[in-house]
């Protein structure tokens, strides 16, 4: 059996075979649509794009849902960094909550190791998406110095307030409240928890720190007694520490505009009496039966299985397979087919090997370009796969000198370089360990067929089943 270290090895090598052809790059200017003012805004490429991204709240395994995000803002990071842009991704992780006290109290341990083992759980599942890490992954309860501070600050400019050992922010206090969702007051419910309306000085106000309740098993320190913070100043702090004040983009998914969006808004600025981000970037939902994909609504899927089922691939296919601000369709169908286009591309770089003495044709050329320009046109990335598909087809029918370097190359940008590993000998071993695995799904011993996968990937193969069966292909 290969060892884990000779895989990684073997990993690195193919991945070197296939670093992107060594071309000129030229800055295009990049737009982004702005949630806030409607606005394609242009990135200012002599400074800084500071990207944050909110990330999960770890009390379950992710779902593919919460996978979008990640995949989108880590993509646009790259796509910056491909063209000259110095860009920096930071993704937070929440790991103080109420979901969390909840979930780990039905599971009988401390939420502190609930919330560790998710931690560990998520990066190991989104490590599998192939697409790296963020420059900077901070976590809730390692930022409670700056969260802390965050609070006082507001409660000397008179924007926060004390009760009964919680704190909150005074919504009237902040005129352009509102401004991110274009909702009145009637629409507005911060889905605060029962028990906090007597508090309150009005219904609209929000919590920015938690006084100790019994139940909660963690708790920190504060001038207000202990407690642990709200969620909503858990970002603004985290934010403001990784990338400081006015930063770039922060992003998200469209369903935390309001109120998690809106009210880190509302504390940044009164805080600071400046703005916090220069855009509002948000991606649309996974939808499953036109409701979006939540932990809450039940009809998850869990991004574990995704890519054991369908491979990395096509999982990142799937969820850049529709403009990031449109909700994109889930099931089985949709990423089925995501996995059909992926294969289409390695059957094509295989059978079309690259060679890296020939010219780019300049019609393939004309199809990098699009391609780019589709990207820095608000990160159209299923217009810019589209230009992948076009050169496949095209060089099907005739010779396109440097049609397959410039897919590669252009494959990288999206994180699916790897369909240009070229086509390995399955070894008899590895075959029988598939049929095996075939036999127990069959038998419906799927704990067995699990620990026959994981053998499989440990020598360096990752079963991709599909309509006419499993196959193997080396893991890149």
């Amino acid at each position: 059996m290969r060892s884990l270290r000779r895989v990684v090895r073997d990993r690195i090598r193919r991945r070197r075979r296939l670093e992107p052809h060594s071309i000129s790059v030229r800055m295009r200017t990049v737009r982004i649509k702005d949630t806030l003012s409607g606005e394609l805004r242009e990135l200012d490429a002599a400074r800084e794009v500071g990207i944050y991204a909110c990330g999960p709240t770890v009390y379950s395994r992710v779902h593919i849902g919460n996978a979008r995000p990640f995949v989108v803002f880590s993509l646009l990071a790259r796509f910056l960094r491909h063209q000259g842009y110095k860009a920096r991704l930071v993704i937070n992780v929440t790991d103080v909550n109420d979901k969390i006290y909840d979930a780990a109290r039905k599971a009988g341990v401390p939420s502190a190791q609930l919330a560790g083992e998710m931690i560990a759980a998520y990066r190991a599942d989104t490590d599998a998406l192939g697409l790296g890490r963020p420059d900077s992954e901070p976590l809730a309860t390692e930022t409670m110095e700056q969260i802390v501070s965050l609070i006082s600050a507001l409660i000397e400019s008179g924007h926060a307030y004390e009760s009964g050992g919680d704190v909150y922010f005074r919504v009237a206090s902040f005129e352009r409240y509102g401004q991110l969702s274009n909702r009145d007051t009637e629409q507005m419910d911060q889905g605060e928890e029962a028990g906090t309306a007597a508090l309150k000085e009005s219904p609209l106000d929000f919590a920015l720190w938690k006084a100790a309740k019994e139940g909660e098993d963690t708790d920190w320190d504060s001038p207000w007694g202990r407690g642990r913070p709200g969620w909503h100043i858990e970002c603004s702090a985290m934010a403001e520490a990784e990338l400081g004040g006015g930063f770039a983009i922060h992003g998200g998914g469209s369903d935390l505009v309001f109120p998690h969006h809106e009210n880190e808004i509302a504390q940044s600025e009164a805080a600071h009496g400046s703005p916090f981000a220069r855009v509002w970037m948000h991606n649309g939902m996974v939808e499953t039966a036109s409701l979006k994909m939540s932990k809450s609504e039940g009809n998850i899927f869990q991004l574990s299985e995704a890519l054991d089922r369908y491979g990395f691939e096509a999982v990142v296919d799937f969820l850049i397979s529709g403009h990031y601000r449109q909700p994109i369709a889930f099931g089985d169908s949709q990423l089925e087919q995501a996995a059909s286009r992926v294969e289409r591309v390695r059957n094509f770089l295989r059978e079309h090997p690259v060679s890296d003495e020939e010219e780019e044709d300049p019609w393939v050329a004309e199809r990098r370009e699009d391609f780019l320009q589709a990207l820095a046109a608000d990160f159209n990335t299923p217009r810019a796969m589209a230009e992948v598909f076009d050169i496949v087809t095209e060089a099907n029918r005739r010779v396109l000198p440097g049609a397959s370097r410039t897919i590669i190359d252009l494959l990288d940008i999206l994180g699916l370089a790897s369909l240009g590993d070229a086509a390995e000998h399955v070894d008899a071993d590895a075959e029988r360990l598939l049929a095996a695995r075939q036999e127990a799904r069959d038998a419906r011993d799927f704990r067995r067929a699990d620990e026959l996968r994981d053998e499989l990937a440990v020598r360096g193969w990752e079963v991709r089943d599909s309509s006419d069966g499993a196959h193997l292909v080396r893991r890149s």
